[in-house]
């Protein structure tokens, strides 16, 4: 059944269409993986669907009573609450109904109400009817219910009173997919739910859309999710929708070249054609010139009616302009890293006595090795990036980069980039060039003349991301350090990482939960767990299958 119908919908901004006359229908039993570029109106189309925005033309039409949870790309929390006020916050019908039993038992206890029988009688049907439809909402549960999945999704009942403004990125996804867990609307719309979540919170995701009884839209760069979890792929691209129906996304990537191919060999049949019928009219029209003959003319005249009647194939893109990203590298050392007995400790947040962060890590990384290093969000990956960067002193032990290795770093938050500079001061800073040499370097990496010459701090995630590889470039390194990189990167985008990476001929140390990423670019996972290392030889997939052996082995 048809649960949300789009009936050529246009949304405007400042002017400039996202999209216009799109046609879609969503339906109540399928999960979809909306995907498409950055900046393509992915997000827009979902607050449409959401009831946020509205249409310029066109309709939108709902299935009646449907109910629709959003979790934004960025979820939108009351500063103030607790995680516990906030997640309870979920059901607004089942606050409205507990809001109106309270002020039913202030009525019972109003001498002017049970002094009159009708008046007594009429308030005890109304408790009687909020009771039972407190009971349809699954109210007498709902604390219950409550609980037990803030801890499923790793928060323990210290947590609960947490307040969600200190709350990281990751911590705030999962408490806006509690709060959907807990209310169940017929239909889900999840834009970039895994940003910022660690494996253990994609792997939730992945059971939680996988078993969830409803609707689901997911925008998601994660190819992985994408393949575990979507029975079909709706591409938005050039401000038009195309359904790759049961296809994952593994399949829709095969099966859209096999569709622009297609579409190539009939847009050249018919450029024939066309031209074919071209030159018959245009002799038609030179004999008609020559010797005034109504036939001719009548046949000049047929043809372009046949012409106008055609219906145009239009010409596919085959190679869409992508970052022109090269990491080259060079030989370097032998030993490109060696951390020996390395231990780090911070103060307690109680402020009594000290948490330990790492605890005598050891790990040596060779010329030429691609690590991936993985791990819970709160385990220290990052705190060990800053170490062998310098920018952390260590407590204890050694951290010893090679005499001949340059180091490059990706921050996960853009640390590194001076959100006062233009992108054309940034880059003129890390390399010496002129101004036209570095908007043409900057245009490389799709930035626009007004973009190179705006404030870093005025651009996306995706493009300071963009930005950061940009630099990367012009670093000259042969050790590079990668913190979340494919983050803000759309697909494409993270697909010309991937083959420059494959190119670069440096040592590469990954910090990922990119799992499809750390599949095609890893071959060697170091898990962060517990302030130790543990080691595997191969990608994401070998360290799943291994871990999963030690599980089934205890």
């Amino acid at each position: 059944m048809i649960a949300v119908n789009l009936d050529r919908v246009t949304v405007t901004y400042v002017s400039v269409p996202v999209f216009e006359n799109l046609s879609w229908e969503i339906h109540d039993d399928r999960v979809v993986g909306l995907i498409g570029p950055n900046g393509c109106g992915k997000s827009t189309l979902l607050k449409l669907i959401a009831g946020e925005l509205a249409s310029d033309t066109g309709f939108l039409v709902r299935k009646k009573g449907l109910t629709v949870g959003y979790l934004h790309q960025d979820p939108r929390l009351e500063p103030g609450r607790t995680v516990w006020q906030e997640t309870f916050s979920a059901s607004a019908e089942l606050a409205r109904v507990e809001m109106e039993l309270a002020r039913v038992v202030v009525q019972l206890a109003d001498p002017a109400i049970y002094g009159d029988g009708a008046a007594l009688a009429r308030v005890l049907d109304r408790q009687a009817r909020l009771l039972d439809e407190f009971e349809r909402l699954g109210g007498p549960t709902y604390e219950s219910r409550l609980r037990s999945t803030l801890l499923h999704l790793g928060f323990s009942e210290v947590d609960f009173d947490l307040p969600v403004d200190v709350l990281s990125g990751g911590q705030k996804k999962l408490v806006g997919l509690a709060k959907l867990l807990v209310t169940q609307p017929d239909m889900l719309l999840l834009d970039e739910p895994d940003n910022h979540l660690d494996l253990d919170g994609k792997a939730f995701l992945e059971q939680f859309i996988q078993n969830y009884k409803g609707a689901v839209v997911i925008v998601s760069h994660d190819r992985y999710l994408l393949d575990g979890v979507v029975d079909e792929i709706v591409e938005l691209e050039d401000g038009r929708l195309t359904r790759y129906p049961d296809c994952t996304y593994s399949q829709y990537a095969v099966e859209k070249q096999l569709r622009l191919l297609r579409q190539q060999q009939r847009y050249e049949a018919q450029q024939k054609e066309i031209a074919r019928i071209e030159a018959a009219i245009a002799r038609f029209e030179e004999w008609a010139h020559r010797v005034v003959n109504e036939r001719h003319i009548r046949q000049a005249r047929s043809r372009k009616k046949m012409l106008e009647r055609m219906d145009k194939i239009e010409k596919p893109i085959l190679d869409r302009r992508t970052m022109g990203l090269e990491l080259n590298g060079w030989r370097g050392s032998n030993k490109v890293l060696e951390i020996v007995d390395l231990d780090k400790v911070f103060p307690a947040a109680n402020g009594d006595g000290e948490d330990i962060i790492l605890a005598g890590l050891n790990l040596l990384v060779w010329r030429g090795e691609r690590v991936g290093l993985v791990g819970p969000n709160g385990a220290g990956k990052s705190v060990l990036c800053r170490i062998i960067l310098g920018q952390e002193p260590l407590d204890g032990g050694e951290c010893k980069i090679g005499p001949s290795v340059k180091v490059g770093a990706y921050a996960q938050e853009h640390e590194t980039l001076d959100y006062g500079r233009t992108p054309i001061d940034t880059v003129r800073h890390a390399a010496p060039m002129s101004e036209n040499a570095a908007v043409s370097f900057l245009g490389r990496f799709l930035f626009t003349y007004e973009q190179a010459r705006g404030l870093v701090g005025n651009l996306s995630g995706g493009e300071r991301s963009r930005l950061q590889l940009a630099l990367l470039m012009l670093s000259d390194a042969n050790f590079l350090l990668l913190d979340e990189p494919t983050n803000n990167l759309d697909i494409r985008s993270a697909e010309v990482l991937e083959e420059a990476l494959a190119e670069f001929e440096g040592t590469l140390l990954l910090i990922s939960h990119d799992r499809y990423f750390l599949d095609r670019v890893v071959d060697r996972v170091v898990e962060l767990d517990g302030g130790a290392l543990t080691e595997y030889v191969g990608g994401y997939s070998d360290y799943r299958e291994a871990k999963a052996g030690q599980r089934i082995g205890t």
